[in-house]
């Protein structure tokens, strides 16, 4: 790859870059199973039975909780004896506590579709794994689809970083600088906007209470709709977009909800929400990206140019200056998402172009940013001060310990994305080593370079047999000679019948050194893979080492990713014994990579000589003889083709048997 020029550069290089992306094919069938660890959890007690920690988005078992689940299963110890099971409970917890409708996912069309938290847009297509996504199917009731099997996988960092030159733009990089300057060695530079921004940014309002703010922010509605000024009101979920819906309902206030449920009406909606009087209330979808238009949409011609010198532009100007002298667009913020960038991207919808426009946020101590990082010094001021539940706190030292609680999650997100990329380092030089065979055996496949294959067998088969020798000669094993032992390790590469292994232990017994046993097997073991070679033809042997090499890769590839997933997931318990995981990791990566080099050599050798080949014959054509009762001698029937249709034949042309001869070299002297 050269280069890659990203759009909305902070989307997608940071806020995707979380968690690995991965290719996945479905593996075993879905097991009814997961109903029942969905109900077992459903009995669970969440102050004795299990604990989540949010902040970090894991569930566990408690001692008590197991002891429970013991007993339900009349098991003494379920992690020796049933660690599946224990596997997927967890994941039914996951589901159960971490896992909101309407937030993390919705329900459509009798399966679970994931909701992007940055975004507000469906995931289409994606899915979770490890049991995860069949936990939430069973929690909702609908059908369970196939588990997942990993094909392959890769960090957002590491695949960014295969390209040599990298570019993207965003209007909220700033904040991130540092990130892309660690991960990707990319510099930010701030352009200055085109016309100078004049929207009003009021400082948060700080509730006490969800319900006090949620007031709040219907009355804040309320009061710029009277006036005719566009509202647009950004929500963190499908949820509590509906529940400020439901609100404005009650008020009687005309509004439009877009979220992921509708989103098919997005452009529409969009299209008017800069109207007079309009009211928009969206998930973070009307965020980045969205180009609001004061006044509504302008009249546009076909290929896309204003329909200048038109009564519609004159009534579009009219609209746009009624709504500039409003104030332009009020954008009203329910809740400060853990990042900064997206509340931006939020208010960046007022006040383009050098329009006027506002926007303020509306803050509860029960929000989840504040119940997580940090609003225990902001609850302290307010009980202090003894505030009613509806007075609102708005102070620059609140807006301050807000953005320092932004501050602290920013951090706590990019310290786990470094280890995402840390631990996918050591994944990626294995990956690049494998890919790269990979790719050779494909491109040795092209013409004038079949030979290329022919000879990486040979090596492997040459190298099988030294080890083979080595490890066997001048070693004596129960009631077998050093020699037998090898003849029948050798015998499971080229599969030999009993009478010419007892021959061949005879000639290797006549032979001195292991030098010269090795080079007899060798020489035996290209022989038999030549005729073999000649009786196949080359094209087909070439296939053959074709498909094997990128089976036996690609098969040892996937159990080896499964393996170090395994390892991953377990190696932050060496941290008990003041080892370093990072490190520990990376030892017994190597480890496993090495190992996983010399099992496919030696798969391939084993694998190359027992692939049969089915060649299939052309059918000849039968002559059916019948004799009629009362005939001497059995006549001919007519065939399939009849005389006449044979007479029509020249000599010249193609045979009737489909044999690719001529028909006078075929049937017609016949």
């Amino acid at each position: 790859h050269f280069y890659a020029i990203v759009d909305e550069v902070d989307s997608v290089l940071i806020d995707e870059a979380r968690t690995p992306h991965i290719i996945s094919a479905p593996d075993s069938a879905p097991t009814n199973r997961y109903y029942e660890y969905s109900k077992i959890v459903e009995k669970l007690n969440s102050n004795l039975d299990y604990k989540i920690d949010e902040k970090m988005r894991t569930a566990h078992l408690t001692e008590h909780g197991i002891s429970k689940i013991e007993k339900l299963y009349g098991i003494s110890n379920i992690y020796e004896k049933d660690f599946d099971t224990v596997y997927h409970l967890e994941a039914a917890l996951k589901a159960r506590t971490l896992f909101q409708k309407e937030k993390d996912y919705i329900v459509k069309d009798d399966q679970v579709i994931l909701v992007d938290e940055f975004t507000g847009r469906l995931m289409e297509g994606r899915r979770l794994s490890e049991g995860l996504h069949q936990a939430i199917e069973a929690k909702e009731g609908v059908t369970i689809q196939r588990e997942s099997k990993v094909l392959a996988t890769v960090s957002l960092q590491n695949y960014f970083r295969m390209y040599e030159k990298l570019a993207g733009m965003t209007g909220t990089a700033l904040t991130e600088a540092e990130e892309f300057n660690k991960i990707y060695k990319l510099e930010v530079v701030v352009i200055p906007t085109n016309k100078k921004m004049i929207r009003t940014d009021y400082p948060d309002s700080v509730y006490k209470t969800f319900r006090a703010k949620i007031s709040a922010v219907v009355d804040e509605i309320e009061k710029a709709n009277k006036i005719g000024q566009p509202v647009l009101v950004g929500t963190t979920s499908i949820e509590k977009n509906e529940i400020i819906s439901e609100f404005l309902k009650r008020k009687g206030i005309k509004h439009e909800l877009l979220n992921a449920k509708n989103h098919e009406r997005e452009a529409e909606i969009i299209a008017k929400a800069g109207e007079k009087g309009a009211v928009t209330v969206a998930t973070n979808m009307a965020g980045r990206g969205v180009d609001i238009i004061l006044g509504g949409e302008v009249p546009k011609n076909e290929d896309g140019k204003p329909r200048i010198g038109t009564k519609e532009l004159e009534v579009w100007e009219k609209k746009h200056d009624e709504v500039l002298k409003l104030g332009g667009l009020y954008v009203i913020g329910t809740e400060r998402h853990e990042s900064r960038r997206i509340d931006n991207q939020l208010r960046g919808r007022s006040g383009r172009q050098g329009d006027p426009g506002a926007s303020r946020f509306f803050v509860a101590l029960e929000d989840e940013i504040m119940r997580l990082f940090g609003g225990e010094r902001i609850a302290g001021l307010m009980t202090r001060f003894n505030m009613p539940e509806n007075v609102p706190l708005e102070h620059s030292l609140v807006s301050r310990a807000i953005e320092q609680a932004q501050i602290k999650v920013e951090g706590f997100y990019f310290d786990s994305r470094k280890h995402v990329v840390e631990y996918d380092d050591v994944l990626n030089k294995q990956r690049e080593i494998i890919y790269k065979a990979r790719r050779e055996v494909l491109e040795a496949g092209k013409k004038g370079f079949e030979k290329l294959l022919k000879e990486k067998v040979i090596e492997k088969i040459k190298a099988s047999i030294e080890n083979l020798v080595m490890i066997n000669v001048g070693q004596n094993f129960d009631g077998e000679s050093p020699s037998q032992k090898i003849v029948r390790e050798f015998s499971t590469i080229i599969p030999f019948d009993e009478e010419s292994q007892k021959n061949l232990i005879n000639q290797i017994e006549s032979l001195h050194g292991e030098n010269q046993k090795i080079e007899f097997l060798q020489k035996l073991a290209i022989d038999v893979y030549k005729k073999r070679e000649e009786d196949l033809s080359e094209d087909i042997a070439r296939q053959i080492e074709k498909f094997v090499m990128l089976s036996v890769n690609d098969n040892l590839w996937i159990e080896h990713l499964d393996a170090i997933e395994n390892l991953r997931s377990g190696i932050g318990l060496r941290g008990y014994g003041q080892k370093d995981p990072l490190v520990e990791y990376k030892n017994e990566a190597f480890r496993m990579f090495e190992q996983l080099i010399a099992t496919i050599d030696d798969e391939i050798v084993h694998r190359i000589y027992k692939v049969q080949v089915q060649i299939p014959e052309t059918p000849r054509p039968q002559h059916v003889v019948t004799q009629a009762a009362g005939q001497s001698k059995p006549q001919k029937t007519k065939t399939a083709e009849s005389s006449s249709a044979k007479s029509k034949l020249g000599r010249n042309d193609p045979c009737w048997c489909n044999s690719g001869k001529k028909w006078k070299r075929c049937h017609w002297p016949n």
